[in-house]
């Protein structure tokens, strides 16, 4: 981008809004790591934009999915309000090129582009009321929205130990990579292991929560490479086995199913352990 004018402009074009205060849109876009001091950033915007984007999506799923219990309806909050949605959410309109970081930052990820798009709904909803954010939410998630559905919202460990004992021979494993915040307001980070291989890890205030997102991140995963391969068990590069380093899926190899027995003649398949 030319000039801090042309990335505004085209930010503006990407989500549909035009702001009457560019300022305001300047700070949603400014990562800390570009700011003079903190309060310039994009920081106390994503704090606000945070709080927006859960009342409009719990108001959604409210409206929308009427017979559902209140854990289901949480479930599915949590995920539609995860920092890995908010990250795809960001990355499907293009906006990863416009965040304005110190040049100190090789890489752009999900952290920064899920606080941009939080920081926009905050800069939105100031600059255009609760209406125009609540506009800008449900067409900004509007694919998210559509791929999230009340079964799913409980299932996904499930969904994951089927589909590796059926593809892999094996069974998933979880494995906790961070644990941030004080004690009544801890956060766990948590990713999938199958074999020496691990996944994008998922994030929640429980580990149970963690858990969840972490399975549907690896689902996800797994389905478009099978999907690539026409079914075939993708293949995977091994992740380190000493760190915990969120890895793409690229090659899992199945497990040698057990031989029968010459006297009973009869195979054993893993056992299946659904959470």
């Amino acid at each position: 981008m030319s000039s801090h004018e042309d990335i505004l402009s085209t930010c503006e074009a990407r989500i549909g809004y035009q702001f009457r205060d560019r300022s305001l849109l300047q700070r949603c876009l400014t990562h800390s790591s570009a700011a003079e001091t903190r309060l310039d950033s994009n920081e106390r915007l994503e704090f606000f934009g945070d709080a927006v984007l859960g009342v409009v999506i719990c108001e959604y799923l409210f409206q929308n999915f009427l017979d559902q219990r209140e854990g289901q309806l949480t479930q599915m909050k949590s995920w539609l309000v995860s920092r890995q949605t908010c990250a795809r959410v960001a990355r499907s309109a293009e906006l990863q090129d416009l965040i304005l970081v110190g040049r100190g930052l090789q890489s752009t990820p999900d952290s920064i582009l899920s606080a941009m798009v939080e920081s926009l709904i905050a800069g939105v909803y100031f600059d255009g009321g609760l209406d125009a954010a609540r506009q800008f939410i449900l067409h900004s998630f509007r694919e998210e929205l559509a791929l999230c559905r009340p079964e799913d919202a409980e299932n996904y460990k499930s969904q994951l130990q089927e589909l590796t004992q059926r593809e892999f021979g094996r069974t998933p494993e979880y494995v906790i990579v961070e644990e941030s915040g004080p004690d009544h307001a801890r956060e766990f980070s948590i990713a999938v292991r199958i074999g020496e291989s691990q996944f994008e890890s998922g994030t929640g205030k429980t580990k149970k929560e963690a858990e969840q997102q972490a399975a549907c991140n690896a689902v996800a995963s797994l389905q478009a490479s099978l999907e690539k391969r026409g079914s075939a068990a993708p293949k995977m590069k091994p992740a380190a086995a000493t760190t915990a380093t969120e890895v793409q899926p690229a090659d899992v190899e199945p497990a040698t199913p057990p031989r029968a027995t010459e006297s009973t003649n009869e195979s054993f398949g893993a056992g299946c352990d659904v959470s």
